[in-house]
């Protein structure tokens, strides 16, 4: 199923509401099931090398845990987060300053993703660092998503509550 941004992420509780959870397409939602959000976002960080290498290790710690847990929504939630450490960082090292596109986001697209009809700006000299801590989000993202674990629990996931 897609993921519904129709839902009030202000009250639901996606730990106690699981079922309220869909995956939806890549970063989807990210930045808003909670209490994930607020147990992920902290340790998010890219700016250099040795910060993403610390980051993408904290979070991938905290996917294990959700793993362990058996809290899929969570696992997948610190995978997205993995993802989104990859794109950010790949989107600062090809466009200096992170703007991608050109103009505001409009009001009704605020926390999807896409360029909702913006122009995409054109790209600058690759900045090398921002490359090697997209690199390094991307291995962890890679490892998450091909992790047994987190494959048996989507697949549990979904056939429970629907794709």
């Amino acid at each position: 199923m897609p993921f519904n941004y129709q839902q009030d992420f202000h009250t639901v509780n996606f730990r106690q509401h699981p079922e309220h959870y869909r995956v939806g397409k890549g970063e989807q939602g990210v930045l808003l099931v909670q209490p994930y959000k607020g147990e992920i976002l902290p340790h998010w960080r890219f700016r250099t090398p040795s910060v993403a290498r610390e980051s993408s290790e904290q979070i991938y710690a905290l996917f294990e845990a959700y793993l362990k847990a058996n809290d899929f929504v969570g696992a997948d939630m610190a995978r997205k987060f993995l993802q989104m450490g990859f794109t950010r960082a790949r989107r600062y090292a090809n466009h200096r300053g992170g703007k991608k596109y050109d103009g505001p986001v409009p009001d009704d697209k605020k926390g999807q993703s896409g360029s909702h009809g913006r122009a995409e700006l054109p790209r600058s000299p690759e900045d090398p660092e921002k490359a090697e801590a997209a690199a390094i989000f991307k291995r962890k993202w890679d490892e998450a998503k091909q992790h047994p674990d987190y494959l048996r629990q989507r697949a549990e996931f979904e056939a429970r509550y629907g794709k």
